[in-house]
């Protein structure tokens, strides 16, 4: 089933999140902060963990956002260069604020492009993230498949995104706050009423665990495995290429 933003409309998803995105990007990082509790940055340090070993000098953040997991990994990993790409310009505007404002444009470039369609040459990056926003792409497969076609061989890609608890009452807890409390917060202080519907609507239909891993290893990944944080709210997944 595909989940979309706007159920009025019949745009694509991937034009439907553009907007979605577009029209909540003045707000969206204290949004972050104020619904997950602050508990996202801890996710994004666990993620970029990951490669810490690797030490990866060319990286690719897809659907960078406001490019909080480009700052994050660029203090952390200290790589020569991190290009960040989304979908909406909105979102981009103020990631190049942001990045203009720690000082960081030499080294964190931002770009407009299409996760399912990126634009850059087969084997170009050591290392992919993306940050809860693999579930917002148009064709998953197709997606991953892309990002696979960038990496070079040997490359990891490390993907943060939401899952589902399983266990009680965190499951019961997390359901009635993503059905009751995070639409009206977020509608609230984005005014955008659909965005934050969409939001547990689309982890609901993601694929996550072994469904997820599933489909890396579909378009090539080996050695992949994933860790649940916080109950199973967000998870984190690792492949190489």
């Amino acid at each position: 089933m595909t989940v979309i933003p706007y159920k009025d409309q019949t745009a694509s998803k991937k034009d439907q999140v553009a907007q979605m995105f577009d029209n909540i990007s003045n707000n969206y990082d204290l949004l972050n902060r104020i619904l997950s509790g602050g508990i996202d940055i801890i996710w994004r340090k666990k993620a970029i963990s990951y490669l810490k070993s690797e030490r990866p000098q060319i990286m690719l953040d897809v659907a960078t956002g406001t490019g909080d997991f480009a700052v994050e990994a660029n203090k952390k990993l200290k790589p020569k260069k991190i290009i960040g790409v989304d979908i909406s310009a909105g979102m981009l505007s103020y990631g190049q604020e942001k990045i203009n404002k720690l000082g960081l444009q030499n080294t964190i470039e931002l770009k407009l492009g299409d996760s399912e369609n990126l634009p850059f040459e087969d084997n170009t990056f050591d290392a992919v993230t993306v940050s809860f926003g693999v579930r917002n792409f148009e064709n998953l497969e197709k997606g991953l498949a892309d990002i696979y076609r960038v990496l070079k061989k040997g490359g990891s890609l490390v993907v943060l995104e939401f899952s589902q608890p399983k266990a009680f009452p965190i499951k019961q807890f997390y359901s009635f706050y993503s059905a009751q409390i995070l639409p009206r917060i977020g509608k609230t202080i984005s005014k955008d009423t659909s965005a934050y519907t969409y939001l547990p609507e689309s982890v609901a239909a993601f694929p996550y665990g072994e469904d997820f891993l599933q489909i890396m290893q579909k378009v090539g990944f080996v050695f992949t495995r994933d860790e649940t944080l916080t109950f199973g709210i967000s998870s984190i997944y690792y492949g190489k290429k």
